[in-house]
């Protein structure tokens, strides 16, 4: 039974370990006391950005939550927003922190203005009996860029899912949901009212759930009964500042670019910057919703090497499994379409009945289907000529396949596939029987070595 026992609990640490036991381990068992908010990822970037030769006094009216999103619950949603509707506030001190822009304050410009008013009231009064040479109040700061934009869409649900297992009293199950919000942020010239740059900014919120039971009867009448787990939700308004001080960051990386303000720091440094920006942007650009990434990837000529067995389905019984090597080259059309032809030596075997060599060519129209991505499934099919080792007998053949291939560096790829080979007649196995003609199967693992530049979808070269 206690054997029984520690299979279990090592089956309960296992699923949390797996599942981030972190969270687990760190649960809150004691009130903690206020302490200063957390940075994200990115507030460390921004703060390291070169400084300007002169800030940039700019005002921000309202950045707007307009989603018009409520919170959703399983009952449907609640009056509660969805995001913070204290977006101005995380925008300022982003600002604040990028160390680019003196921000002024213009949400809450009516209590400002009328605070100064009241200061040039008591000043007026004072200067007439005690003070009648005391300087006016000085005047407010003005902005030469506005910036505009807000929190414009909240997208709940976008992916969920979950995994679960039951065995024997024992079970587990993890479920997971995402939801993603985006930002825009724009910069307004007061001067003219011209946009000078827009940026546009996207952040996901993840939601986890994980938990383990045990119930079983151990014993007569005793029933052990055990469940842990936990949720671990991302706090969207990390989630909107994230976006916020990625949104500012671009903007100031893109203002350098174009020209619209100057940065204090060597021109070798300035074009690092703005390198690896162009790289993050084109990566961003190529990368589609669900984190799928984009690009072109598969060169137009290629050489491959396979390796397996060979399997027949001839007139014979009990077929064995033997070796097979094939090498070959591929050219590309289009990223999509390839033709290809290899030479391919294997041996067909039946237990105690047959056993051959044989050699065959064959040509190939390959299709790919996902050759943006690094793992792709593919089909083929084609024609091609079989012979035996001393060459007394030949045979031609139709074959078709499929596999998925991931490519592990851009110019090299593995795969793993599986072909069936049609034979015209049925004597490759030396024996003429039934109406069937002979055929056989290969089951490979392949080697692929891709040579110059990616085609594009086009079928440029790019």
């Amino acid at each position: 039974m206690y054997d029984k026992f520690y299979k279990v609990i090592a089956i309960i640490s296992c699923a949390l370990l797996l599942s981030g036991c972190g969270a687990y381990f760190n649960q809150p068992i004691q009130i903690e006391t206020a302490r200063i908010g957390e940075d994200t990822e990115v507030t460390e970037i921004l703060r390291n950005i070169p400084p300007p030769v002169e800030p940039v006094v700019v005002g921000v009216y309202k950045f707007r939550d307009q989603t018009g999103q409520y919170k959703p619950t399983e009952a449907g949603s609640t009056f509660s927003t969805a995001v913070t509707q204290g977006a101005t506030t995380i925008l300022i001190k982003a600002l604040e922190d990028s160390k680019w822009f003196v921000p002024i304050e213009r949400e809450n410009l009516s209590n400002l203005l009328n605070e100064r008013n009241i200061i040039r009231s008591t000043r007026k009064e004072y200067r007439k009996t005690k003070n009648p040479n005391e300087p006016q109040l000085p005047p407010l700061l003005y902005a030469g860029i506005i910036l505009e934009g807000g929190i414009v869409s909240y997208d709940s649900n976008i992916i969920t899912g979950g995994l679960g297992a039951r065995y024997f009293g024992i079970g587990g199950s993890t479920q997971y949901r995402q939801d993603r919000i985006t930002v825009y942020l724009r910069a307004v010239s007061t001067s003219s009212g011209k946009i000078l740059k827009t940026v546009y900014v996207s952040k996901t919120i993840l939601s986890q759930a994980l938990d383990a039971n045990f119930f079983r009867y151990v014993k007569f009448r005793r029933l052990l009964e055990a469940e842990t787990g936990f949720t671990k939700n991302e706090p969207a308004q990390l989630a909107v500042s994230e976006a916020i001080e990625k949104a500012v960051e671009s903007l100031i990386i893109e203002g350098i670019e174009d020209k619209l303000w100057a940065v204090k720091a060597e021109p070798e440094k300035i074009n690092e910057l703005i390198g690896n920006y162009k790289v993050e942007k084109s990566e961003a650009q190529n990368t589609a919703l669900y984190d799928r990434y984009f690009k072109d990837r598969r060169s137009q000529k290629s050489i491959f090497i396979k390796g397996g067995t060979a399997l027949i389905s001839g007139d014979y019984n009990n077929p064995e499994f033997t070796y097979s090597a094939e090498i070959g080259v591929r050219w590309y059309f289009n990223p999509y379409l390839n033709l290809n032809a290899s030479i391919n030596k294997f041996e067909l075997t039946n237990e105690n009945a047959f056993s051959e060599g044989f050699n065959a060519i064959g040509v190939n129209a390959e299709l790919t289907l996902l050759p943006f991505e690094k793992i792709s499934p593919f089909f083929f099919g084609g024609i091609g000529v079989v012979n035996d080792d001393d060459f007394d007998t030949s045979a031609f053949k139709f074959q078709y396949g499929g596999g998925v291939e991931y490519l592990i560096s851009d110019n090299i790829g593995i795969s793993a596939n599986v072909s069936q080979h049609l034979v015209l007649n049925d004597e490759l196995d030396n024996i003429a029987q039934g109406k069937r003609d002979d055929q056989y199967f290969n089951f490979s693992l392949g080697l692929n070595w891709y040579f110059g530049k990616p085609v594009k979808k086009d079928g440029v070269k790019n």
